[in-house]
């Protein structure tokens, strides 16, 4: 007789876990789903508002509707990909949660492409593609359809790869290739792209350079002393003060710029004033901080939480005013061909434009955006408070360096590149370390054996490698990928497409 038919109870247990095990896989299964299925319902609603907002020919609504889908579909993927670089560091130094990170995040990104996007855009994006190129308007508008589809589909591809690439070569790409199949080779200022290429190893070397000055300073003048605390007091006002005139040139810069353009002697007294601001101002504060902690690293840590966190909203804030032309420009260049303006011109983004893009960022930040979160912040090197403020500072100040020289740098590159910077330093300053050098259990048999296991412990990695090599070779690969991928789109969609 079988073990069921003896112990009818026994039966009974694992029926129940059987069913136990389906029930978790079903549930598993509806909570993967669910981002999707908003994500779909999302790009209907875009297709469907921009119908209603532009009074079209029947001809025309396809591309209408495409060219609003394949935006909000663009701008979930720039959440989901692009506003990790700002969030990660906070999230893996412990100073967020990822929920408390994504909820911050996505009001500060649609807040800045809502109050300070781009209110206009030039109708060939980013000056990639000649204005006189001559290329005819129905041509124009498969060109940019094209270029947008093939900038979103890399940039998906890249979130799943867990990579983080940047945005604006990802359209740029797509711009180029588009242009390349429309009317060959010619039609692309090379000018403007060996900049850009010159920029994938400008901006994370740079940015990983300065975030490890910035951390070196801080392990040089506060961690490292005997009385952390009395430093602490001491030099994190000063570091605080530097991020506030940092930040205040970089909103100044970058982020405020498409609705407040302030002269160059208006930027530098309102950044050294914010700075002196910043530094007296949080004297007290600090002060009241550290007299409540003791005397150890972790801490001193806790007095960054705060300027930290306000450094990583207001780079998001930053990010959406920005970024947020990468989803909604080559949308709003298809909608100035349904106008009178001249093809060379700077048009105005409507409104219901911007608010596919805003609201594309924040729901793709909400739904895809902390699987890339966790990658930036925790498993490239092991971050904590200092080390983060280190890289949202170094991503504040090497942009602002960079846009003053006019070198064209990708935020993307720069945060991730003082990620490494950080990683990197913490190999040159903490190996060898004595807790990684002690012996263990077993005896080595000869002194030979022994100095080849100190030697082994000495090269332990704190970055993992495997991660600077993926990203470099997502970052190389982006531009001619979306390229070659939108002169693919091109020619399909140009032979699908009803004759214009």
């Amino acid at each position: 007789m079988s073990d069921h038919k003896k112990n009818p109870s026994k039966r009974y247990v694992n029926d129940l876990t059987r069913f136990s095990a389906m029930s978790g896989t079903s549930l598993g299964l509806q909570g993967k789903l669910v981002p999707f299925t908003l994500a779909i319902v999302f790009l209907i609603l875009a297709g469907f508002f921009g119908n209603i907002n532009l009074h079209v020919t029947p001809e025309h609504i396809f591309m209408i509707v495409a060219a609003s889908v394949i935006g909000g579909y663009m701008a979930l993927n720039i959440g989901a990909n692009d506003v990790a670089n700002n969030m990660g560091p906070a999230v893996g130094g412990k100073v967020l949660t990822v929920t408390a990170a994504v909820l911050i995040a996505a009001i500060f990104e649609s807040a800045g492409a809502l109050l300070a996007g781009g209110d206009v855009v030039k109708t060939v994006a980013k000056g990639i593609i000649s204005a006189d190129s001559g290329i005819d308007v129905y041509v124009f508008r498969y060109l940019m359809l094209s270029a947008l589809l093939a900038a979103a589909l890399w940039i998906n591809l890249a979130t799943y790869l867990n990579a983080p690439v940047s945005t604006t070569h990802s359209i740029v790409g797509g711009v180029m290739g588009g242009g390349i199949g429309a009317a060959g080779f010619g039609i692309v200022n090379w000018s403007t792209m060996s900049k850009i290429a010159a920029s994938w190893v400008i901006s994370p070397v740079f940015g990983g350079i300065v975030a490890a000055l910035l951390l070196l300073v801080i392990k040089t003048r506060i961690l490292n002393k005997p009385d952390r605390n009395l430093a602490a007091r001491k030099w994190v006002p000063v570091l605080i003060g530097l991020m506030g005139g940092a930040l205040t040139a970089y909103m100044a810069m970058k982020g405020l710029k498409k609705i407040w353009k302030p002269d160059m002697m208006t930027i530098i007294l309102a950044s050294l004033g914010m700075f002196v601001l910043g530094w007296v101002g949080s004297i007290s504060y600090i002060a009241g901080k550290a007299a409540k902690i003791g005397n150890k690293k972790k801490e001193i840590y806790t007095l960054f939480n705060l300027p930290l966190i306000i450094g990583v909203a207001l780079l998001c804030f930053a990010h959406g005013a920005n970024d947020v032309a990468n989803a909604v420009g080559p949308l709003a260049a298809i909608v100035s061909t349904f106008s009178d303006a001249p093809a060379d011109a700077k048009i105005s983004i409507p409104i219901w434009v911007m608010m596919i893009g805003a609201i594309g960022l924040a729901l793709g930040l909400l739904l895809f955006g902390p699987k890339l979160i966790n990658t930036v912040g925790q498993k490239i090197t092991r971050l904590n408070a200092p080390r983060a403020y280190s890289v949202a500072l170094a991503s504040a100040i090497t942009v602002l360096i960079a846009t003053s020289f006019g070198l064209p740098v990708s935020s993307t590159h720069i945060a991730i590149g003082a990620i490494f910077g950080v990683g990197f330093l913490r190999e040159y300053l903490e190996y060898p370390n004595k807790k990684r050098m002690k012996p263990g259990h077993m005896l080595n048999h000869t002194a030979e054996d022994a100095f080849d296991n100190i030697s082994v412990r000495m090269k332990r990695k704190l970055v993992r490698r495997r991660f600077v090599y993926s990203i470099a070779a997502a970052w190389i690969i982006t531009v001619p990928a979306s390229a070659l991928l939108s002169a693919t789109l091109f020619y399909v969609l140009m032979f699908l497409a009803p004759t214009g």
